[in-house]
C-alpha cells in the first residue's frame, strides 16, 4: 500500500508533466487510482492546502519570487539571529563539529544509534551520536542497505547499534505530531570547515523561503564560491535539519537533490503551505 508521501509524489509528478493542460482535480484524482474527494482529504491532511493551491506553490514563477527576497531573508536572519516565524526555526538548533582528531580516528570508541522511521516525505534513517544527530538521511524502496553502508562508510571505527526505540525520540522531535517541540536539537557534524560554514548558513534560511547558491556565497563571504558551496550543499549529511532543499537555481529550475528532486519540490511546497496556514492562523 502507498504511503501519503508516495501518492503525493505521484501527484507532482503528473502535474508537472501535465502542467501545461492545468489538470483538474477530476483529472489528478483519474491518474491516481483514488476518488476527487480522497484526493482532496489527502492533500488537505497532508500539506493542509488543495491541490491546486499546493500546485502554485511548484511553479518556476513561485521559485523565483522566493529567490526575489532572499536577499532580504539572509539580511534579516544575520542581523538579528533569528529565521522567521516557523516552529522548526523558532527551536534553537546546536551544531558540533567533529575535531580534527576526532576525524582521523574515524569515530574509534564511538556508539551510533540507528533506526528506520517514517516521515511525511517517506522513510528515512536517522543516526545519533551521543553528542547529537549525525545522519537524517530519505530513503527509497530498496535505500536501506545503501544508507546503512554509507552510515559505516564516514564513521569506520564507530560501532553501529540498530535502536529504532532510542532513535525514535528524535524524529518525535523534529516532526512532531502535535506542531510542539519539547527541548533543543543539536547536530554532530563531520565535514570541512569550509563545508561546515556552508551548512551553518542554511540554518539560517527559514521554511517558506529559499536562496540561490550565490546568495549563499555571498553570505559566508565567499561571493566566488558559488560552485563549491554547491559541492558543501550535496555532501549534506542531515536532510531537512540543515535545509539544502531551500538552495535553488537563480533560473526558479528545481532540479538538484541528493534524495531526488520531487522530493525537494515536495519539501518546498509543504513549508510553503505550512508557512499559509502560520500566517491565516
Amino acid at each position: 500500500m502507498l504511503t501519503d508521501y508516495q501518492r503525493i509524489a505521484q501527484a507532482i509528478e503528473y502535474l508537472e508533466t501535465n502542467y501545461r493542460d492545468q489538470p483538474s482535480l477530476d483529472d489528478l484524482a483519474r491518474h491516481l487510482n483514488l476518488s476527487p474527494f480522497h484526493l482532496q482529504r489527502l492533500f488537505t491532511r497532508w500539506a493542509g492546502v488543495s491541490p491546486k493551491r499546493f500546485l502554485q506553490y511548484l511553479t518556476v514563477e513561485h521559485a523565483k519570487e522566493l529567490l526575489d527576497n532572499a536577499e532580504s531573508v539572509l539580511d534579516a536572519t544575520y542581523a538579528t539571529g533569528l529565521s522567521g516565524p516557523s516552529r522548526l526555526h523558532d527551536l534553537f538548533i546546536a551544531t558540533e563539529a567533529v575535531t580534527p582528531g576526532e576525524f582521523k580516528r574515524q569515530g574509534q570508541g564511538m556508539v551510533i544509534h540507528y533506526g528506520r522511521h517514517p516521515t511525511p516525505f517517506g522513510d528515512c534513517l536517522l543516526a545519533t551520536t551521543p553528542r547529537g544527530i549525525c545522519m537524517l538521511t530519505f530513503l527509497d524502496a530498496s535505500d536501506w542497505e545503501t544508507a546503512r553502508t554509507e552510515l559505516q562508510t564516514r564513521w569506520q571505527a564507530a560501532t553501529l547499534v540498530e535502536d529504532q526505540a532510542g532513535t525514535a525520540a528524535y524524529i518525535d522531535q523534529i516532526f512532531p505530531h502535535n506542531g510542539v517541540v519539547a527541548q533543543p536539537l543539536h547536530l554532530h557534524l563531520q565535514g570541512t570547515n569550509f563545508q561546515i560554514r556552508v551548512w551553518e548558513a542554511l540554518l539560517r534560511i527559514p521554511p517558506g523561503a529559499a536562496c540561490s547558491y550565490a546568495d549563499v556565497a555571498h553570505a559566508i563571504g565567499q561571493a566566488n564560491a558559488a560552485r563549491a558551496v554547491g559541492s558543501a550543499v550535496g555532501a549534506n549529511q542531515i536532510a531537512y535539519l540543515i535545509p539544502c532543499h531551500r538552495v535553488i537555481r537563480k533560473s526558479g529550475i528545481v532540479n538538484e537533490y541528493r534524495w531526488g528532486p520531487t522530493r525537494k519540490k515536495a519539501l518546498l511546497a509543504w513549508e510553503a503551505a505550512q508557512l499559509e496556514q502560520r500566517l491565516v492562523a
